[in-house]
């Protein structure tokens, strides 16, 4: 028997369960996820910050419109913190000129070798041409942030079908129609929220691709040196994003931050780029590492402009895409979410949202369209 809703999301990550949950105000929203849980690829793998500064433009004033939402999420969202205090603080490196100049644009400040190393005791600072810090910066609690979503997508009565990969997706008679391995399912509107396999479900629709790369990034977690006292360290990387590292749960996270372009896959760590990164915080730091405790490694997809992916397809009706959120999927996700449910609904950007300066245009689909 075919289940019918108003809106049919594909994904169940960040973006599928905070637009599912935003909709299921006022709509019937079934969400369809291939793996046996929600947020197993990018979603459960994040490391995630808040970081004002970070990314291109648009990204950017979403991550600022998202800002009230993280810091002070209403008690019937959720009743714990879902941030803390981090800061974050980058280290312009020889060559790495340009990178420091364009952080001090987006807001970052100067602070002095000596200040740095207050803030982490270990750092060497023979190498290291010029410090910046921006105290704004917040752990964010990934799973506590999703599973509120989820939770109140389900207290709005929407539904998520695990295990329900799209096998064949089709438009008739005013509706989508999609087969997937727990049922078949219809609705006026299907949200593409799929992250890495955005454009393999917009094919298999029968959208034109909008050039969506997935690329992965690994993460190595060591144990802390001897006797540091670690859990205030600011999240550390250089300014040309060759390396990071930020304290976690007691242990020390370390990534080359790479970018490796890849095709959709259960991602793996780089152990080559791992050793890399390493081998940088070693230089850099008083660490001596010999042992590393666990690795992984993550999707984050991005669109040939670097800008999420947001609006209704400008030829398929009713198919709407909410990709390409690159690495910013989680620190935008309260403001994107909303800008996705306003669009859905025919409504106008929500007004909080636009003091930020977020718009649809520079999200639009519709800039792909050759």
């Amino acid at each position: 028997m075919t289940q019918s809703s108003d809106v049919i999301v594909i994904g169940a990550g960040i973006a599928g369960a905070s637009v599912a949950a935003e909709l299921a105000a006022d709509l019937s929203v079934t969400v369809l996820e291939m793996e046996d849980r929600p947020g197993f690829h990018s979603t459960g793998r994040s490391a995630a910050t808040w970081i004002p500064g970070y990314g291109p433009d648009p990204v950017r004033a979403l991550t600022r419109a998202s800002g009230d939402f993280l810091k002070n999420p209403h008690d019937d969202f959720c009743a714990t913190a879902i941030t803390s205090p981090r800061g974050e603080m980058l280290l312009g490196l020889p060559g790495q000129d340009a990178d420091v100049d364009n952080y001090r644009k987006v807001g970052m400040h100067d602070i002095s070798l000596e200040d740095a190393v207050k803030r982490v005791p270990l750092l060497r600072t023979d190498a290291i041409e010029a410090v910046l810090y921006d105290g704004t910066c917040l752990d964010v609690d990934v799973d506590a942030l999703h599973q509120a979503f989820l939770r109140r997508l389900k207290q709005r009565g929407g539904h998520v079908h695990c295990d329900s990969p799209a096998t064949a997706i089709s438009r008739r008679a005013g509706n989508w129609h999609v087969t997937a391995k727990g049922g078949t399912f219809e609705a006026p509107v299907l949200v593409n929220a799929s992250g890495a396999w955005g454009d393999q479900v917009a094919e298999l629709a029968g959208a034109q691709r909008v050039g969506l790369q997935p690329k992965r990034r690994s993460v190595a977690v060591i144990p802390p040196p001897p006797g540091a006292d670690i859990d205030n360290w600011p999240v550390t990387a250089s300014a040309g994003e060759t390396f990071y590292f930020k304290p976690q749960s007691g242990m020390l996270l370390v990534s080359p931050a790479d970018i490796t372009p890849v095709d959709p896959h259960d991602a793996w760590a780089d152990d080559m780029a791992i050793a890399e990164a390493i081998d940088q915080l070693m230089q850099y730091m008083d660490i001596e590492v010999t042992r590393v405790d666990h690795t992984w490694g993550g999707l984050r997809t991005f669109a040939p402009d670097g800008n999420p992916v947001v609006g209704f397809d400008p030829v398929l009706e009713g198919f709407f895409w909410l990709t390409g959120q690159g690495g910013y999927g989680i620190q935008t996700s309260p403001a994107l979410s909303r800008t996705a449910a306003a669009l859905i609904a025919g409504h106008d950007m929500p007004a909080d949202i636009a003091e930020h300066g977020v718009t649809a245009e520079p999200l639009s689909p519709a800039r792909f369209v050759r």
